[in-house]
């Protein structure tokens, strides 16, 4: 039955939800970091080459396929942490190992200093970036939509995602004042200056979560009987929605990455300023981290899933005009390119946290969240900006980017089909075990 939401709700929803995002925003902009940060300048800084110009930059973006490898292995070990010991003791590890890595990016030697050992340091770095961002949005998620009524879990679950997006503005927003402040200097310190920040942002983020109480979904479970491995319970159980949670993901997950990231790199080949890019990608995150509320309120109304479908097709239909507007050089068609791309986006990403809490019961939550979000992450979002800077450099065109954003996005239209909608309560183990079969949230 669905919990109404009364007025001695309202105080303790609105810190866990301000604490949420803030939380987020904090600790994804240390993984953005270095995002933005590879197609701006840790080509050359790192992975120097004399041939092609792109070559570099597409080692730097391996580097960042290596983080979201890892990113499976955050969620499978956050995870079980989150489903056996709580969500606040898995956030805060996460939150350290995260900030920590950062931090010591900031003070790695560059190429020409330290050889071969400054990249591989990167690399390792980078890795650790990526188990940490593992397991954090799952509990980022679970820290709202177990704390509030069924009937706002869209709306108030939406806000989790807007910390992501509001992480992407903050580290673009650093990178770019940096490269205003040391203008030339940039390129061999000044890009330094933002990582080495995160020690700061660590602090903050601490004091943040160490204040934050447990879930009331975790206590409830903790009441009850938990179970010793929630990895294999949810590998042996619950099997389906774990490939659905991944298949959702692809079309978010891969063209977000390649409008935040390869776009950096695609603009500069045709010759738009950095500044026009960085701007233009801050003003369609913003965008987007308003609208990902909206669309969580409207999946309130109507549904899950038509939002979600809605979402994978505007980003099939936008692929290729995203390019052709880039194409053009235009600060104005630029900045139409990234807000409309971003809508798209906003319209999954807003509409994910409580979508995918629904497929699974609390025992097994956080696990199963995790490893379906980040199996997922790491095949489209790690590797798509690499293969799509592979093919421009290949073909010097943007088709084979765009068939490749469109491919991405058919997978989650599919799965879309055979997944049923949400807005139900918070799932039990006799609902998921009488729902696997068809793949359906649990209720």
């Amino acid at each position: 039955m669905t919990r109404k939401f009364t007025t001695e709700d309202a105080s303790a929803t609105r810190r866990v939800v301000i604490a949420s995002v803030a939380g987020n925003m904090l600790e994804w902009y240390d993984f953005f970091l270095y995002t933005t940060a590879a197609a701006m300048v840790l080509g050359s800084v790192f992975f120097p080459s004399a041939g092609h110009p792109l070559l570099g930059t597409v080692a730097a973006l391996a580097g960042h396929a290596v983080g979201f490898a890892a990113r499976p292995i955050g969620g499978l070990v956050f995870g079980h942490i989150g489903d056996r010991r709580g969500r606040r003791t898995a956030l805060l590890a996460t939150l350290s190992l995260m900030g920590g890595a950062t931090f010591c990016m900031g003070l790695l030697p560059s190429y020409s200093s330290a050889g071969i050992a400054s990249p591989l340091l990167l690399v390792l770095l980078r890795v650790l970036q990526g188990a940490a961002a593992g397991g954090e949005w799952g509990g980022g998620v679970l820290i709202i939509t177990e704390n509030v009524p069924a009937d706002r879990r869209g709306f108030l679950a939406s806000f989790s995602s807007c910390g992501m997006g509001l992480g992407f503005v903050l580290s673009s927003l650093a990178l770019w004042l940096a490269e205003q402040a040391t203008g030339d200097a940039f390129l061999s310190w000044g890009w330094r200056l933002p990582f080495l920040a995160s020690g700061v942002i660590f602090v903050v983020g601490l004091y943040i979560r160490r204040n934050l109480g447990e879930t009331t979904g975790f206590e409830v479970k903790s009441a009850e009987c938990g179970t010793r491995s929630p990895l294999r319970e949810v590998l042996r159980r619950h099997p389906r929605q774990v490939l659905f949670a991944m298949a959702l993901r692809f079309a978010d997950s891969g063209a977000s990455y390649i409008f935040m990231s390869f776009s950096l790199v695609y603009g500069a080949y045709v010759g738009i300023s950095s500044t026009v890019l960085l701007w233009a990608g801050i003003g369609g995150m913003l965008v987007d981290s308003v609208m990902m509320v909206v669309f969580g309120r409207l999946s309130d109304r109507v549904g899950r899933r038509p939002v979600y479908l809605g979402g994978a097709i505007g980003m099939m239909l936008w692929a290729a005009p995203f390019f052709l507007l880039m194409d053009t050089g235009q600060p104005a068609a630029v900045w139409l390119a990234f807000i409309v791309g971003h809508i798209a986006i906003a319209a999954m990403i807003g509409v994910q946290p409580s979508y995918f809490s629904e497929l699974f019961s609390t025992r097994t939550r956080y696990s199963g969240m995790a490893l379906g979000h980040e199996l997922s992450s790491a095949l489209a979002g790690g590797l798509s900006p690499v293969v799509a800077t592979a093919l421009l450099a290949s073909t010097g065109h943007f088709l084979p980017v765009a068939l490749l954003t469109i491919g991405m996005a058919l997978v989650t239209v599919v799965a879309l089909v055979f997944v049923a909608d949400g807005r139900t309560e918070p799932a039990t183990e006799e609902t998921v075990t009488a729902k696997e079969d068809v793949g359906a949230p649990v209720a």
